[in-house]
């Protein structure tokens, strides 16, 4: 069987940390700030830490070398 290769759309978008979770950059800031509230955009900033379901999909079909 072949190599599995990492996907280079997930490597642009996701870090794995030391402990094993899955950073992103936070969901809904391209576009639209406007009409957000000033906490939400506050919130919005920097990276979060995937949700554990969603970080064990994103590292085993996106990511199965690591980074």
């Amino acid at each position: 069987m072949p190599k599995m290769k990492t996907k280079s759309s997930a490597k642009k978008r996701f870090k794995i940390t030391a402990t094993g979770k899955v950073r992103a950059a936070a969901a809904g800031k391209r576009h639209g700030m406007i009409k957000r509230s000033n906490k939400f955009i506050r919130d919005a900033r920097g990276t979060m830490v995937l949700a554990e379901p969603d970080g064990k999909k994103v590292v085993k079909n996106y990511l199965p070398n690591g980074l």
